[in-house]
């Protein structure tokens, strides 16, 4: 077997469908399993809403582009929004009777942590979990939703600090692909993003992925965690969002109003053996959908 053969192999690791033809081609078919996969962006970008969405979505079938397995959402800030969840499994479930359960959130374990060091923990609690198979359906998505949030505040920029945040950052990611690997699931992470002043070829001179720079609401951006936490995960995906000013005639009015109007970007920044690809995005009461 030739390095060149190994090349033409197909690959047949699992892909959990988005749901949306146009954001699984950016992927190459969806999110995949036995790795990590990050969602980076700012607040309002639709990181919480894809996350929310891929756990309905893993409840179906791999015939209809889900792991026929349930979730795990841990959530690291803000309340978790349970009323937007029961929305989505209300909607998927009108679409899928007979392949999602009346009760989809009965399939959904959520867990809130505060810090890095219980979220070690509550990894290893999982792993228990997983393996005495107490859920209806096998645990098939892992989403922590921020890893940024954890480390905001509890460590500082001195040099033992780095070196500490970096050795917990490796524990987290070695214990999340453990876990992907033996029990063949998918892993994602939501990350926030920085300000980022310097010079346009990269992070500190070295370019991560497929773009230069992350560009959102007019400000350039780069991932929280930098470089060490880049290295811990598989995956990257940048969400990013723009406001435009267009002009509106309103009926009877003398002249045109000004509003506001969002356009979101779905970009993927690098992933093993996939090229460059984006798509613009809209928030529905369904879920992120592509836009052709």
């Amino acid at each position: 077997m030739t390095p060149q053969n190994l090349m033409l192999l197909p690959l047949s690791t699992p892909k959990l469908s988005i749901g949306c033809p146009i954001l699984d081609h950016c992927l190459g078919s969806g999110i995949a399993c036995n790795s990590i996969t990050e969602l980076v962006g700012e607040s309002g970008s639709g990181k919480t809403q894809l996350c929310l969405q891929l756990t309905v979505r893993a409840q179906l079938p791999p015939s209809h582009g889900g792991l026929g397995g349930s979730s795990i959402y841990i959530f690291t800030e803000f309340n978790f929004p349970f009323r937007r969840l029961q929305q989505l499994g209300n909607l998927y479930h009108a679409s899928y009777p007979n392949l999602i359960r009346l009760e989809p959130l009965e399939d959904i374990y959520v867990h809130g942590v505060h810090d890095a060091q219980e979220l070690i923990h509550v990894l290893g609690d999982i792993e228990a979990f997983i393996a005495i198979d107490h859920t209806r359906l096998p645990v098939k998505l892992i989403v922590i939703d921020s890893i940024a949030a954890l480390f905001r505040s509890q460590y500082q920029t001195t040099p033992a600090d780095l070196k500490r945040r970096s050795e917990m950052f490796f524990n987290i990611s070695g214990t999340l692909k453990g876990l992907a690997n033996k029990y063949g699931l998918a892993v994602v992470v939501t990350n926030q993003v920085v300000d980022f002043i310097g010079p346009h070829h990269g992070v500190n001179g070295v370019r991560l992925g497929n773009l230069e720079s992350l560009d959102t609401s007019g400000r350039r951006v780069s991932p929280a965690l930098g470089l060490a936490w880049a290295h811990c995960i598989n995956s990257r995906v940048f969400l990013a969002r723009h406001e435009q000013s267009i002009e509106v005639d309103i009926r009877n009015a003398p002249s045109t109003s000004i509003c506001s109007q969002t356009h979101r970007t779905f970009h993927l920044v690098f992933a093993p053996h996939l090229a460059y690809a984006s798509a613009e995005f809209v928030i529905k009461k369904q879920g992120i959908v592509g836009v052709s």
